[in-house]
């Protein structure tokens, strides 16, 4: 396991270094932070200035390289609009988006898991294509489309829940005042995981509860609650451990719209800040932590399949 690990680690590397690539290419294509200067009130010589402050005189590849030099240091560089350490501002922002991830993730596999396992239990039955409708309008509804509809029924209508910031201004921020404006948010992203896998995780019981030592054990008088929670639930967990592995960068990625939404203060409000700003170095930081987050999460996987499953080696 853990030569198997260091390999993955290692492989890792180039992978990063391409996602980089990728990334710098396409986001020096979307223009240049220096047209965000461009005024009445800015001359040339100034935009050229800063230009040369920032390097961005220089032809792409050097912007790139003097950009991983620095990373390779330890240094992810500075905002070009508030100047902070984008790794500070990372940092300081990481923590709702973890909480806010963490919460849905739990919510979604909460519901998703019993209904899965229920569904695939009545099969074609009423019960079964009710939950497998349910799945369908829970995934195909847009998360902002819900987002919407959340905020206007619970604070435009009802005026229950608040509709933005993670902490009610001119409070200290206690834990119920955080839960009550965690709430529509964690729905919008719980619904999506929920959606998504409840479909998943019945087909994989479903195959399990067709194999010939199910119906061994029901035959010997096992009772039918029994035989899913001590022999199908566990060869189950295989195909769902791979949809929750995948499920962590979709979450990451779902976050930056829901956060705009209900202006909550995590990764996802900076970055829409900083691709709206053109602010490369932030930019960059955010796009070079989601590639180390998918990469570990599939780590994680390939770990968690031989916690779960002690036969498979690597």
């Amino acid at each position: 396991m853990w030569k198997y690990i260091l390999k993955k680690l290692l492989l890792a590397i180039p992978v990063l270094l391409g996602i980089t690539i990728i990334d710098y290419a396409i986001m020096s294509l979307a223009g240049s932070p220096l047209d965000m200067l461009v005024g009445p009130r800015i001359s040339q010589g100034t935009i050229a200035a800063r230009a040369a402050q920032w390097g961005l005189d220089q032809p792409i590849y050097v912007q790139y390289w003097h950009w991983l030099v620095e990373v390779l240091h330890g240094n992810l560089g500075y905002s070009y609009k508030s100047y902070q350490p984008v790794s500070e501002l990372i940092a300081s922002h990481i923590g709702p988006t973890l909480l806010l991830m963490g919460v849905s993730m739990i919510l979604g596999l909460l519901l998703a898991v019993p209904a899965g396992i229920y569904s695939a239990v009545h099969r074609y039955q009423k019960r079964d294509y009710a939950v497998v409708s349910a799945s369908f309008l829970a995934s195909s509804i847009p998360g902002f489309f819900l987002a919407l509809i959340l905020i206007y029924i619970f604070t435009v209508v009802l005026g229950w829940l608040p509709s933005s910031g993670m902490i009610t201004a001119g409070t200290g921020g206690d834990a119920a005042d955080i839960a009550r404006h965690m709430v529509m948010p964690s729905i919008v992203l719980a619904v999506g995981v929920a959606g998504g896998n409840i479909r998943y995780i019945r087909s994989a019981v479903l195959e399990i509860l067709e194999m010939d030592y199910l119906r061994t054990a029901t035959a010997k008088g096992l009772g039918r609650g029994l035989v899913i929670r001590r022999h199908a639930l566990r060869n189950a967990l295989l195909p769902i451990v791979t949809v929750i592995g995948m499920q962590i960068p979709t979450l990451f990625g779902g976050a930056v719209i829901v956060e705009q939404l209900f202006s909550w203060p995590g990764l996802g409000l900076i970055t829409m800040n900083a691709v709206t700003g053109r602010d490369y170095p932030v930019i960059m930081g955010v796009c070079l932590l989601s590639a180390v987050v998918v990469l570990a999460s599939n780590l994680l996987t390939d770990i968690l399949y031989a916690v779960v499953d002690p036969t498979i080696k690597y």
